[in-house]
């Protein structure tokens, strides 16, 4: 048995039900697998050219050779690490392997899904550019943030090789689907290799295609072994509901309960899975967040006691069979009447199918809510407001500098919310919330442990004092994670925006190979920032904006004045 499921679902045991009921009823599980788009839309588009995530894994099998080839290579010829550019579905899958699987024989991997020139400027003091490669990753090619960062370090490893531009293309491969600009890159820069994907797949759902599996082998993972814990899950997948379908069950737990008001799915896991949460948060808030509707997932998050959690709250805790680090406070959370489900896994390697696991999870709960899973309507909103501040920017040489409605404690507070000082701004600001709603922090500020763990603290202060789930996503990460459900869904969250001056920034080159530059990495940060802003207030959320002078200490203040 490679995975097992645990339902402890109190009094919404009946909604869970109701949801299986309806799937057996409406024959949905063979529908999908008949790749029937009216399981979700009558309308066939972004389905029909969006569910080759179904068998991807068989086709990948004959392509582990190839990519085991290139790892090989690689550390024949020295290479010691990895450097992925790629953001959303293109690196979270990337940082789950590169978390769990730190293998003595692999090759390091890191994730670049930032424009903070701080953390640009982290890689680039720590790597040994000659003996790194970068994986230059991205569905459509045209993805700016990383774009921006391959122009940068295609021109530090240009350098770094004395000029020489067919050994620098050696540094570097691709990975992206047919037709895409990152071709006509690879090609002019005579890039290593290049993997093209199925275009039939989005980027959320690619994790066991090329996005996901290049990178895990050069970390040293077992391929063969993770496709075959993902055929496992796909032929239980393929079960009736009475036969024990996981995918079917955990689909109509996350539906069934979200159409009753507990669509807060909080994730817990065992030490050695916590990225995990990570991919997860992107595949269901970017795939059931919109027409009004959303599971807001809820990950990272310290673990509280059960009275500091609301009812709108699902547990969902991810354990190996030889960790115990949640089992006591999931335990108290289901005395005290919370629904909660609990997945065993059966090591690492059962990665494999809870990948496969939630995606069709997300799927099914997409068919319960009435909503097309596989689209992301309003993410380009944010896109397309960021690359007018851009545009702006280029034409008159500055951003957009908003009006501070309160100044104190070194922060510049922006929003309609007022007060005597930041603080007052931030509770009354917190006062807005509504029953049911949440508070969600974007923080595009360095992604560092220790400004993580000033927020992952602040995160709680908010949810002990409000009784509001909150979560945390660092700009401009989120924006391809969480981002279409803050825009997409009921409208019920408030917006805490965190930003600061750099204290380092670096120009983003024109082209790659070139020294001219009309932009730098943080001007593109603050730009997205913006557009974000716009995005949120153009959907009618409710946005506050701190303006930090001292990062830690800022929100250290903030965070003491909630108690």
């Amino acid at each position: 048995m490679v995975s097992k499921l645990q339902l402890a679902l109190g009094s919404y045991q009946a909604a869970y039900e109701s949801a299986l009921d309806e799937l057996d009823a409406n024959n949905i599980i063979d529908r999908i697998w008949e790749l029937d788009h009216t399981v979700w839309k009558d309308d066939p588009t972004e389905i029909d050219n969006r569910l080759s995530w179904l068998d991807i894994m068989d086709r990948m099998l004959p392509e582990v050779e190839r990519m085991q080839q290139l790892a090989s290579t690689l550390e024949s010829e020295g290479y010691t690490n990895t450097l992925l550019l790629g953001m959303g579905g293109s690196s979270l899958a990337p940082e789950v392997f590169a978390f769990a699987f730190d293998e003595p024989y692999g090759i390091d991997l890191d994730i670049l899904d930032s424009t903070d020139p701080a953390m640009i400027q982290m890689y680039d003091d720590v790597l040994n550019l000659e003996s790194t490669l970068f994986i230059v990753a991205t569905k459509s090619g045209g993805t700016a943030e990383t774009l921006s960062a391959f122009k940068y370090y295609y021109n530090r490893v240009l350098e770094a090789v004395g000029g020489d531009e067919a050994a620098a293309g050696q540094h570097f491969i691709g990975i992206t689907d047919p037709g895409s600009k990152l071709l006509d890159i690879a090609e002019t820069y005579q890039f290593r290799d290049v993997f093209v994907n199925d275009p039939n797949i989005g980027g959320r759902y690619s994790v066991l295609s090329y996005f996901g599996l290049v990178p895990a082998t050069l970390v040293g993972v077992d391929v063969p072994e993770l496709i075959s814990r993902a055929q496992w899950m796909v032929r239980n997948n393929k079960l009736g509901t009475e036969q024990n379908n996981y995918g079917a069950h955990l689909g109509a737990v996350l539906g069934g309960l979200a159409l009753q008001g507990r669509n807060k799915v909080t994730l817990f896991t065992s030490p050695i899975l916590a990225n995990f949460g990570d991919w997860v948060e992107q595949l269901i808030a970017e795939s059931t967040g919109k027409d009004g509707k959303g599971i807001l997932p809820v990950v990272g998050e310290l673990i509280g006691t059960p009275e500091v959690y609301g009812d709108d709250r699902l547990f969902v805790y991810i354990k190996t069979g030889d960790d115990d680090t949640y089992d006591a406070p999931i335990q108290r959370l289901k005395e005290a009447g919370h629904s909660a489900v609990t997945l065993l896994v059966n090591g690492k390697y059962d990665l494999g199918g809870q990948f496969f696991l939630w995606e069709m999870a997300t799927a099914v709960a997409g068919h319960i809510l009435g909503i097309h899973p596989f689209n992301q309507p309003n993410v380009e909103s944010a896109k397309n407001l960021a690359r007018a501040k851009i545009d702006e920017y280029m034409n008159t040489g500055q951003l957009e500098v908003l009006p501070v409605a309160v100044e104190s404690d070194g922060m510049h507070v922006v929003g309609d919310v007022g007060g005597e000082n930041a603080i007052d701004a931030l509770h009354n600001f917190l006062n807005q919330g509504q029953p049911g709603g949440y508070v969600s922090i974007h923080a595009y500020v360095p992604m560092t442990e220790s400004i993580k763990d000033v927020l992952a603290h602040l995160q709680v202060s908010i949810r002990d004092t409000t009784g509001m789930a909150t979560t945390v996503g660092f700009g401009p990460r989120f924006l391809h994670s969480t981002g279409q459900l803050h825009k997409g869904d009921a409208g019920n969250g408030l917006f805490i925006q965190f930003t600061a001056d750099d204290p380092v920034d670096l120009a983003i080159p024109d082209e790659a190979g070139v020294e001219t530059s009309g932009m730098s990495f943080g001007t593109l940060q603050e730009a997205q920032a913006l557009g974000d802003r716009a995005a949120l207030l153009e959907a009618n959320r409710k946005v506050i904006r701190f303006h930090l002078s001292n990062i830690e200490e800022n929100l250290v203040t903030l965070n003491d004045s909630l108690y």
